[in-house]
């Protein structure tokens, strides 16, 4: 292969790991028995490597003695909190799969996610915030078949774990012995261009050895502590986070429920970490605290910031005043476990702005023409594909969209433009997909359509995504409205809330005749943007 083409595969002296989680989680255990490897402190938690492995075991028997075989899927839909942790690591301990469901979600989310999955146990938080998710999972009962059992951690927890003492050592070793590293052991659900979320199914090989390789790059050793206030439900907190840390032997410190920059700041002093995550977002929020100057963070050394494209300013302000000097940036999508690029601690600062790094290790890249699928030379843009360990098994019971995005040779196709430079550096610099990013969420224009057009007085509707320095991406619906019939922003608003996940709710609404078109009458969503940006004086 020319080196002037856009290709780049990860050489490696360090092999894949051919082990279930579970295994390399007793592995670690043996090494580093007494050091800590997860703590809550809002929920006054601490365990060990050694005590960890033991909880996690009684929740794999209590799995067990509710009946939950290999490959029943089991969902966890809470806030981030130890017992999300417990239970990403004992369902892969006794081979189930692990639906990870959105702490955001309304009804019809949850819904989707329980029947398209056909969820045989959930592990539910009782709420968040000011959802209420035992009345949801009520109303749900009268014609849902799904859960076919649910925990309630507040209620149930203890009560959980104490039936797993009817399950033996013995069984729990067998169930073990029977499964592979490249089984299913976890399912995402991740926003497309279709409308409905689609579930990518992740295996053991997929996410041990993705988690493994980011901690790689970011130096951690078994005297790292990472403070994570990024979620669990996503691979941001899961994978970049949990797989990264338990990998090399550091430790876990959840910061509260959900992300509070106070609390963020207040947490990372008093358990000194080393290590700090968040999409540019967060950071910028931690900056802002008035009371920022009275925090010691001399601890950090490094983090990770992805999600969107962090201001230049930004990332300055976190190196220099944050301590994190070696912070990092990366790339990737769920369906890619997820991580394909990432900067390495000791990249020139414009280069953890400009791009997302370099190719990670056993990962083949490319970027091509999307017309023909050749591969462009190297500073010219195209989409980006990539290949090996690290794509995922599939989309759960949905071979259309998996073959639309793996193709035969499997290359997936991310659908996003990159430019890779001469020394290997991946920019991202727009997508082919019509998928708007917010905050580190992804967001399907056509499902936030697909719910307005249900409205009375809409005729029409077309989402799209606009600046936001704050959060990369804002969204923002163009409404047509019905003839004869009075709509507002305000209206269509309250219309949104409790329906659909608040983040997914448009700020900026337009009420228009009619939408950009071309010749052959596909929406021009590029040049809709245009306008927006300009009217709304974004940039």
């Amino acid at each position: 292969m020319s080196i002037n083409l856009s290709y780049a595969h990860g050489t490696s002296d360090v092999p894949l790991k051919g082990e279930t989680i579970g295994q390399h989680l007793r592995g670690m255990a043996s090494v580093f028995p007494q050091r800590e490897v997860l703590v809550s402190p809002y929920q006054n938690y601490r365990a060990t490597y050694s005590e960890f492995l033991n909880q996690c075991e009684q929740a794999a028997k209590a799995l067990m003695a509710q009946g939950i075989k290999r490959g029943d899927r089991v969902g966890i839909w809470s806030p981030n909190r130890y017992e999300w942790v417990v239970v990403q690591y004992a369902t892969a301990l006794m081979g189930a799969i692990m639906v990870n469901i959105n702490p955001g979600y309304k009804l019809p989310g949850l819904r989707y996610a329980l029947e398209q999955s056909r969820i045989d146990l959930l592990i539910a938080s009782s709420h968040f915030r000011k959802t209420d998710y035992v009345s949801m999972l009520e109303q749900l009962k009268a014609d849902c078949a799904y859960p076919k059992q649910t925990v309630i951690i507040e209620q149930d927890w203890e009560a959980f774990l104490q039936s797993g003492h009817n399950i033996s050592d013995q069984q729990l070793a067998e169930r073990e012995a029977s499964l592979q590293f490249d089984d299913p052991v976890n399912i995402q659900y991740t926003s497309g261009t279709t409308g409905h979320p689609k579930g990518a199914t992740l295996s053991h090989h997929n996410i041990l050895n993705n988690g493994f390789f980011i901690g790689e790059r970011l130096k951690y050793t078994e005297k790292d502590r990472v403070c994570l206030p990024v979620p669990f439900y996503h691979c941001f907190g899961m994978v970049l986070g949990n797989m990264a840390i338990v990998t090399h032997g550091a430790c876990i410190v959840i910061s509260g429920e959900a992300f509070d920059p106070h609390k963020v700041l207040e947490t990372v002093e008093q358990e000194k970490c080393t290590s700090l995550y968040g999409v540019p977002t967060m950071f910028i929020a931690e900056l802002d605290l008035p009371d920022f100057d009275r925090f010691d963070l001399s601890s950090l050394r490094t983090g990770i910031m992805a999600g969107a494209p962090c201001p230049i300013d930004t990332m300055r302000k976190v190196q220099s005043r944050m301590n994190m000097t070696e912070i990092c940036v990366c790339y990737g999508m769920t369906e890619t476990s997820p991580v394909s690029t990432e900067s390495c601690t000791d990249d020139p600062l414009e280069l953890r702005v400009t791009t997302v790094g370099t190719v990670h290790p056993h990962v083949e890249i490319k970027i091509i023409d999307p017309e023909t699928g050749a591969i462009v030379p190297r500073g010219t843009a195209g989409e980006f594909c990539t290949r090996g360990y690290s794509v995922m098994l599939g989309y759960w019971d949905n071979p259309e969209e998996t073959q639309a995005i793996i193709d035969d040779k499997r290359w997936l196709h991310t659908g996003d433009i990159a430019i890779m430079d001469e020394r290997g550096y991946v920019s991202i610099v727009g997508r082919l997909k019509d998928l708007i990013i917010r905050g580190g969420e992804n967001i399907s224009p056509k499902e936030i359509e697909d719910f307005l057009i249900t409205h009375e007085c809409v005729s029409d509707v077309q989402v799209i995504g606009v600046y936001s320095e704050r959060y990369g991406e804002e969204v923002m619906a163009w409404v047509k409205p019905r003839q004869g019939h009075h709509i507002s922003a305000e209206i269509l608003d309250a219309y949104c809330r409790g329906q659909i996940a608040t983040f997914k709710i448009p700020k900026y609404w337009k009420f228009v005749d009619s939408f950009p078109m071309t010749v052959t009458g596909k929406i021009r969503k590029g040049e809709m943007r245009e306008i927006a940006e300009k009217e709304l004086q974004l940039r």
